[in-house]
């Protein structure tokens, strides 16, 4: 049997993918042999949120049928879950340290998976917090469980309040992972360096993207296509904006966003304001404003179509 002739030479484009690869690395400062395990896995960090998630949530994010006892479920759940987790960890702090220090991976995962495992109680407590208030802001919900098992903006904060934990606990890259699965599942972009109050709630929610150093205060509601982000940031060498500091909103407690509003900078949004659809914000506003887009500068007028009866008179 003949092997069928390929249009492609696939040793040269081989050998060229090797070259340009190796000049990344190079450039880079990163250079793995083939087989390293240095760089958590996405796939396995999916799998890592949705045990969590039943862990936390047994009788509506679990599979609890046929199980005996709940809370042996929950351990065993949140056991396997912490687990993989600490392996993941310690990739990404493996990573950082670029092999300068032996064990640092694993030894000061050890250190970040004890933290958040013991911060799951406060986790859970802040996720009923915002889906309390989605149910009660919504009169389309019809309970608390429809809100936490089919609404887009419960999913993606529930991963935003695991991401948030790992972020701050010194595992930022992992915390993006967790975040970005979220929003390729939900629409909703929420950096887990963000911080977010009690009783968030995100109304639809595709298109909401919110920065790494914005800070939401308690009982605020977004909806969809909100942007709470940066301006232009000035380059620096080589065409980089690296630099980080302060450089999203501060929303303070009880403000409602409108959808397709758009806020930009280190700008503060006063207690309890409205802010009403595709308003483009760039300045802060004081507590209990309202602000809404400047009136139309031109009107539609639509022209009228005799009616039958009319035609006829003529």
């Amino acid at each position: 049997m003949t092997t069928p002739t390929r249009p492609w030479n696939i040793e040269e484009v081989g050998r060229d993918l090797r070259e340009v690869r190796l000049a990344w690395r190079a450039a880079n400062r990163h250079n793995v042999e083939v087989g390293t395990k240095g760089f958590p896995s996405r796939a396995t960090i999916e799998e890592i949120v949705r045990a969590l998630a039943a862990g936390l949530f047994p009788q509506r994010l679990g599979t609890l049928d046929g199980v005996e006892d709940e809370d042996d479920y929950v351990a065993a759940m949140l056991d396997h879950a912490l687990s993989e987790l600490l392996e993941q960890v310690a990739l990404e702090l493996g990573y950082w340290s670029d092999g300068q220090a032996e064990g640092f991976g694993r030894q000061d995962a050890e250190t970040v998976l004890r933290h958040f495992a013991a911060a799951l109680p406060e986790v859970r407590t802040l996720i009923d917090s915002d889906i309390e208030a989605a149910y009660l802001a919504d009169p389309a919900a019809r309970s608390i469980d429809e809100v936490l098992i089919c609404y887009p903006g419960a999913l993606a904060v529930i991963h935003y309040r695991l991401a948030n934990q790992l972020h701050n606990l010194g595992a930022p890259l992992v915390a993006r992972i967790i975040s970005e699965v979220a929003n390729a599942r939900t629409g909703i972009d929420i950096h887990p360096g963000a911080t977010i109050g009690p009783g968030f709630f995100i109304d639809h929610g595709t298109g909401v993207v919110i920065g790494e150093t914005a800070i939401i205060g308690a009982r605020v509601r977004l909806y969809q296509a909100v942007t709470l982000g940066a301006r232009r940031l000035p380059a620096q060498e080589q065409g980089s904006v690296r630099k980080r500091y302060a450089r999203h909103p501060i929303v303070e407690d009880d403000v409602t966003i409108y959808a397709g509003a758009t806020i930009l900078g280190r700008v503060t949004i006063g207690q309890g304001s409205t802010i009403g659809g595709n308003v483009w914000l760039t300045e802060g506003v004081p507590p209990q404003s309202i602000v809404t887009q400047a009136e139309p500068r031109h009107r539609v007028t639509r022209r009228l179509v005799p009616s039958i009866v009319e035609a006829f008179a003529e």
